[in-house]
């Protein structure tokens, strides 16, 4: 058994030379706001979900984007809606978001 229900990656890569990146995208902050609302859901620790930062992930042209382990579920999002979503359909309900699914 995993150590957790559900591992987020939010790909907070950025790119020096202006290449499109999910750092550009706002990918950190996105990272920052779904940490803060899975701590306030008291979804976080051990058996629950942890959110973390992933450096470049080679999706470039799709992002930004995130991925849920164990699943191995890949989504891009637009704004902190899309992130609600994700967190409470896939991460409390377990049902894929398949609008948001790359």
């Amino acid at each position: 058994m995993s150590y957790y229900k559900h591992h987020v990656f939010f790909c907070t890569n950025q790119r020096d030379d202006g290449a499109q990146c999910c750092g550009a995208s706002g990918g950190q902050a996105m990272r920052d706001y779904a940490k803060k609302k899975i701590k306030s859901l008291n979804l976080n620790g051990a058996g629950q979900c942890r959110i973390n930062s992933a450096g470049c992930m080679d999706r470039c042209s799709e992002g930004p984007l995130l991925v849920v382990y164990p699943e191995g579920t890949w989504y891009t999002y637009v704004d902190e809606s899309d992130v609600d979503e994700i967190i409470e359909q896939h991460l409390q309900h377990g049902q894929v978001v398949e609008r948001l699914k790359i």
